[in-house]
């Protein structure tokens, strides 16, 4: 099992390079009970570090898997005021927001997913003022996991519980650089290769991206005034955070009215308590007009039904193949880690930060720009070894961007 050493270090990342709390600042933990005792050593690290309060949302799979079993419809549909009071409150307050996802990718596989997308939806309509706040990075928040039993053996399954969990904190103490003697200056200096490739894109400023793989071929609008983005982030105080923690994308909006052809995922989706797999969405003019799945089909169509922009992308990211979580070769069942290993689309909303001035326009603005807006965003991987991606310019004229998965343009 990881060592109280590590866990310190971790915590102090989540801190420092994640959230980057300020001294007095409140900061808001969503934590897993089974995760307490790290969430504690997470307030105490926040406390030392000078935050006037602390303030922990626990999640409870078991709690969650009881309501979902025997709750009427409209239970499942009723977001309670003082909930959204809640967090629109610390929001308003300038607090900082530190996610701690473990969730049991299976939990809700046996529910009705008409159920499940019936509570998604409205959690997504009570928390749209604070998903604002988050999206336009207005308030700093950041996201990171911990192992927990039900999922370290989804993705360990002939492991026992106790050994499963130890194989998964290996994993993660090594992906997110807790296992380096520093692992801030670590980040500072995967950022710094992260804010190298997001300028590169940003000065080539494509006009459109085309991607090649086995059962993908798809070409994807690039709105004019769009941005590169990935690693770390600048709220709008001009403070600097970790979004995610891991990650190693550089990342921007699509045009939502500019997205042509067919794409197939490469790793699972979990969504919804569920996993959807083996999925191929077509889209014509950057709508979703197709699509099909193996597995969790039926999760899939909710899906995309939550509302007319859940049918268009919100994201593009680019993810090299070397990268360390696609190297470990684990498929974690978890969209922060498996993202973060290959090449991924997202549908539903896009970031108004990856347009300029976008967190500075209203809805209209950012739609005549081409930027998605959806009660939604989830991503979902399509890239392997095997992607090819090609930059178009305005003129027309073409270079390759990826091939084989990998950078063909110097990115460093």
């Amino acid at each position: 099992m990881v060592n109280q050493e590590t866990l310190e270090k971790y915590a102090q990342l989540a801190i420092e390079t994640g959230v980057n709390l300020q001294k007095g600042q409140t900061l808001v933990i969503n934590a897993p009970i089974e995760g307490a005792d790290f969430a504690k050593l997470v307030a105490k690290k926040a406390y030392e570090h000078g935050a006037n309060y602390v303030h922990i949302n626990w999640a409870d799979d078991e709690l969650s898997l009881l309501r979902f079993t025997y709750a009427p419809d409209d239970v499942l549909e009723n977001v309670p005021d003082w909930l959204q009071e809640q967090y629109n409150w610390f929001a308003d307050i300038d607090s900082a927001v530190l996610s701690i996802h473990s969730s049991n990718p299976d939990l809700l596989k046996d529910i009705d997913p008409a159920r499940v997308a019936l509570a998604q939806k409205a959690s997504s309509q009570a928390m749209k003022k604070f998903r604002e706040y988050q999206m336009n990075d207005r308030i700093r928040w950041s996201i990171i996991s911990i192992p927990t039993g039900d999922w370290a053996q989804k993705v360990f399954p002939n492991e026992s519980r106790e050994q499963a969990v130890a194989k998964l904190w290996d994993a993660i103490v090594k992906i997110v650089r807790v296992d380096q003697e520093d692992p801030i200056a670590a980040w500072e200096d995967h950022n710094e290769t992260l804010r190298k490739a997001r300028a590169v894109l940003n000065e080539r400023n494509y006009s459109s991206l085309h991607l090649k793989a086995p059962g993908t071929d798809l070409k994807i609008g690039l709105p004019k005034g769009h941005i590169w983005h990935g690693g770390d982030a600048l709220s709008e105080k001009g403070v600097v955070f970790n979004p995610n923690i891991p990650t190693e994308e550089v990342f921007s909006a699509p045009d939502k009215y500019n997205v042509n052809g067919t794409v197939s995922n490469t790793l699972p989706l979990n969504y919804g308590g569920g996993v959807i797999d083996d999925f191929t969405l077509t889209f014509k003019d950057g709508k979703v007009v197709d699509f099909s799945a193996k597995q969790g089909e039926d999760i899939l169509k909710h899906l995309l039904d939550t509302d007319e922009g859940a049918r268009r992308l919100g994201e593009i990211a680019l993810v090299p193949d070397e990268s360390p979580i696609s190297q470990s070769g684990i498929i974690f069942y978890n969209t922060l880690f498996d993202e973060n290993a290959s090449v991924h689309i997202a549908l539903g909303k896009a970031y108004p930060t990856n347009m300029k001035d976008g967190d500075q326009m209203d809805d209209q603005q950012l739609d005549e720009a081409g930027i998605n807006d959806s009660l939604t965003h989830v991503d979902f991987m399509i890239g392997s070894d095997k992607i090819d991606i090609d930059g178009v310019f305005e003129n027309g004229e073409t270079e390759a961007v990826f091939r084989n998965g990998t950078w063909t343009i110097d990115v460093k």
